[in-house]
């Protein structure tokens, strides 16, 4: 590790190397770095219960590894080796990740000439399209029949005039198809969809996360008509009496009022949020949704629906009594038929050799995850 003005040297690879490197006389005789990337860490410690992982980045790449060079210039690293930054934010550790040195040495000396960039961790914001249709998903009827209106208006903005359909928030359980019901409108209508998290939203330093969201409306408005799907919104969209807890708070809710409210022309471009969590909301932010749209746990005729659409895609054949799991699984949502008890059912019978997936393999893997449900619901008790 490295840290301030201290060059400690650790992480050599091997003492053949570190008897080449530091049995010279001089230290100008250190191989020198070509190239440098390194990885944002954070700090060495932080408080409890604060489980994010730091994410640091540059505008300006050029002035970064100026900065950079200023302060590391003469270290001796290797990959490993932990550099503290001395300015800006003392004390905040950087890892050397990737580095090209002369001679192919894996150990060298930052100099004035080294190249040094940031590993780049913010997942881009991408525009997508979707290949998912209405037909595909059971049940959420009043979502759809929205979701109906949106389409007449993006295939005719102009037919809308100011009345058009612009802030939409679905809410309900997870696993219910809100995420899939955009994208279904996205396909149905052949326009774009920008999918995001609103953690990939959220930045380190103060500005981050409202740079992020103008940089979302504004990739939507160029690809116009189109669609914005914010998924977890509670995770930006907080109270601001949580602005105690976490600092950006008024901040990141200010900047997303600013383009839902359409300070900004945005003709053609709607935005679907959803949470799991209203209650959490920003009152404010609940305000700007013109409908909010519920997403219910299926009942038992769609858990039906459900399983008879996903056993005729398997590549096992599925001889069970469908009505009976339909029953079985109240507390189910789509997702989990699928992914828990379907996928789950496959990859029994597949470790297993079956050639048929029957109700007795339905019924194991079921009570499997009944057990693990009940677990989850009752760890709190336990700590």
């Amino acid at each position: 590790m490295v840290r301030k003005k201290h060059k400690i040297r650790e992480v050599l690879p091997n003492n053949e190397e570190l008897d080449t490197l530091f049995d010279k006389k001089s230290n100008d005789d250190v191989p020198i770095i070509k190239q440098l990337v390194l990885k944002p860490v954070g700090y060495p410690i932080r408080a409890i219960g604060d489980g994010t992982s730091p994410v640091i980045t540059s505008d300006d790449p050029e002035l970064f590894e100026v900065y950079a060079r200023e302060q590391w210039a003469g270290y001796i690293v290797s990959s490993g080796t932990f550099l503290f930054d001395q300015f800006l934010y003392p004390d905040f550790a950087f890892k050397v990740i990737q580095l090209t040195v002369e001679k192919n040495y894996s150990t060298g000396k930052i100099t004035a000439d080294t190249g040094i960039t940031l590993e780049n961790r913010i997942n881009p914001l991408k525009v997508e399209y979707p290949q998912v249709l209405f037909k595909e998903i059971i049940g959420n009827q009043e979502a759809k029949d929205k979701c109906k209106i949106i389409m007449k208006y993006l295939k005719d903005p102009e037919r809308f005039n100011e009345w058009v359909p612009r802030n939409i928030l679905f809410y309900g359980f997870p696993g219910t198809g809100k995420t899939m019901m955009a994208r279904a409108l996205a396909c149905e209508t052949d326009v774009p969809i920008l999918l995001t998290k609103a953690t990939e939203l959220i930045g380190l330093h103060v500005g981050d996360g409202a740079r992020r969201i103008q940089q979302l409306f504004q990739i939507a408005k160029d690809n116009s008509p189109s669609i914005i799907f914010i998924d977890e919104l509670d995770a930006i969209a907080l109270d601001r009496r949580y602005q105690s807890i976490r600092g950006d708070v008024s901040e990141i809710v200010n900047a997303l009022l600013s383009e839902l409210d359409g300070l900004n022309s945005k003709l053609g471009v709607i935005t679907i949020c959803a949470t799991n969590a209203p209650s959490l909301l920003d009152p404010a932010i609940r305000n700007r949704f013109e409908e909010e749209i519920p997403f219910n746990l299926p009942t038992y005729d769609e858990r039906l629906q459900i399983l008879e659409l996903y056993t005729r895609k398997t590549p096992i054949q599925i001889s069970a009594d469908l009505e009976k799991f339909a029953k079985e699984t109240n507390d189910f949502s789509g997702r989990e038929l699928r992914d828990k008890l379907i996928k789950g059912a496959i990859h029994l019978a597949i470790l297993r050799d079956d050639k048929m997936i029957t109700s007795n393999l339905l019924e194991e893997v079921l009570k499997r995850i009944q057990r693990d449900k009940d677990f989850n619901k009752n760890k709190s008790i336990y700590g």
